[in-house]
């Protein structure tokens, strides 16, 4: 029994139908780029964002035929306002990396608060603020799982799962409920927030598509490529190297003793939900990952496309001493400075564009190191293995190099984004197609296994790192 499944990306949607044999075919894709009016403003129009995911999704039905049920994946945090009763958005939505309330959350952390601007509740203020000042209108509000789902069954369904809900700042930290005392300080009336479903599950049909098949299916796009690489069982991690890069762990039904953030710098997060049961995970984040290869490619000019880099590096042995620390848009986890600069060192009239090709490749490699050793200090274990996704995951040289970098085997997922793999897992397992969670774990077979190389020089690397930041102490003092 195959499904459709529908990926709602930050540049794109797409959609595809997943096999019980989980291969992925039938795909159908829409450019979505988002627009930035001004520096620090990332905005979707949302009408136009669901009516190209509608789209591609009945041209892959029309492909296909019958499914037995539809799984979303879909970005996190980017934040919709519609009316209730037109189905219309109200404004703009504000996407997850739009920067405009960071004002906001300095403010109202300093009232004991931990809002970050990269999370929905201040966007949802902000626009509120905007459209309805005295919250008197019948207003939704959703990420875009609530308003796809809105869309999908044409305003029957109004829901969320906790994958996405998580990511809101809305909730206690325990997930389990609203926080009333942060709906109170933003003035969110409590009617306007999706109702919580689990993860795999019925929700309702999606009478908008032929056939109107079963949405049974739904989580955050991280969440949804840790599933969709077979990481269901406690103690598995994979990283996505995207345009920045997310290392997800699947730990269990309990969550992590730290309410925000641990000392290793990594976030608490629900990875889904299975017949009202929680599994808890952590997330730790590279703000730029693939946008190094884009500067390579867009902005110096030195390899003409992104699959020339492997090839360009693999000209020379070695970087020849030059490190690049990959801090375009600062760092995450672990140092959270949002003021570090990328900072190519270790130059010599002797560096060529493939040393320096290279260094990118393995500076990325060494922040996926980064990653796990805090995930690993956060969780209290070893991570055995990475599994790996994302456009960087189909770079030899990048492979190996975090191999190296982290001394883990690497494996590489079959598909480039296994996020609608992960999508078509929750949605199989809701109708049958599998049974059980270790049935899912079961069907993982990587495209490629690297075994580590010898170990890079890590006290170096840290050096590195030092040097590149707090460029701008301003931005490094935010802490979010």
């Amino acid at each position: 029994m195959s499904v459709l499944v529908m990926d709602l990306g930050t540049s794109g949607v797409r959609s595809a139908i997943v096999h019980p044999d989980a291969s992925v075919t039938h795909e159908f894709r829409r450019a979505t780029l988002p627009d930035t009016p001004v520096p620090g403003l990332v905005e979707f129009d949302a009408l136009v964002y669901a009516n190209h995911a509608l789209e591609c999704a009945r041209e892959t039905l029309a492909e296909f035929g019958k499914v037995a049920g539809l799984g979303i994946s879909n970005q996190r945090a980017t934040t919709i306002v519609w009316d209730r009763a037109t189905g219309q958005p109200v404004a703009p939505a504000q996407g997850w990396q739009d920067l405009r309330t960071v004002g906001d959350c300095l403010g109202l952390n300093a009232e004991g608060f931990h809002f970050s601007p990269t999370q929905s509740a201040t966007k949802l203020a902000n626009i509120l603020d905007a459209v309805d000042p005295e919250r008197e209108r019948d207003l939704c509000f959703g990420t875009p799982d609530s308003w796809i789902i809105f869309q999908l069954t044409e305003g029957a369904e109004h829901v969320s799962d906790l994958s996405n809900a998580g990511i809101w700042g809305l909730l206690t930290s325990d997930g389990k409920q609203l926080d009333q005392r942060v709906l109170d300080r933003l003035r969110i009336p409590e009617r306007m927030i999706p109702r919580m479903v689990d993860s795999t599950g019925a929700i309702g049909p999606a009478v908008a598509l032929p056939g109107a098949p079963l949405i049974c299916g739904v989580a955050g796009d991280q969440q949804s490529s840790l599933i969709g690489q077979g990481c269901v069982q406690p103690g598995m991690a994979k990283i996505t190297f995207g345009t920045g890069g997310m290392l997800d762990v699947c730990l269990g039904p309990e969550k992590p003793k730290f309410e925000t953030r641990g000392a290793g710098g990594t976030f608490p997060l629900v990875c889904w939900q299975d017949k009202g049961s929680a599994m808890w995970g952590v997330e730790a984040i590279m703000l730029s990952a693939g946008t190094n290869v884009e500067w390579l490619r867009d902005d110096l000019g030195l390899i003409p496309d992104a699959a020339a880099s492997a090839k360009i590096a693999a000209t020379v042995d070695s970087t020849e001493g030059v490190m690049y620390v990959p801090a375009l848009l600062g760092l995450g986890t672990p140092n959270w400075d949002y003021g570090a600069r990328g900072a190519l060192l270790g130059l010599t009239r002797g560096s060529t564009a493939a040393h320096i090709v290279r260094a990118v490749l393995e500076g990325v490699a060494e922040r996926g190191a980064d990653l796990v050793e805090s995930a690993e200090t956060d969780c209290g274990l070893e991570l055995s293995t990475l599994r790996v996704d994302g456009g960087m995951a189909s770079n030899p040289v990048f492979v190996q190099a975090l191999a190296n970098a982290a001394q883990k085997p690497v494996e590489v997922a079959p598909v480039t984004e296994a996020t609608a793999l992960g999508a078509g897992f929750l949605a199989g397992l809701a109708v049958g197609t599998w049974n059980s969670w270790d049935e899912i774990a079961a069907t993982w077979q990587p495209a490629q296994a690297v075994e580590p190389g010898p170990a890079t020089d890590r006290d170096r690397w840290r050096e590195a790192v030092s040097r590149a930041s707090e460029w701008y102490g301003d931005l490094s003092a935010l802490d979010f």
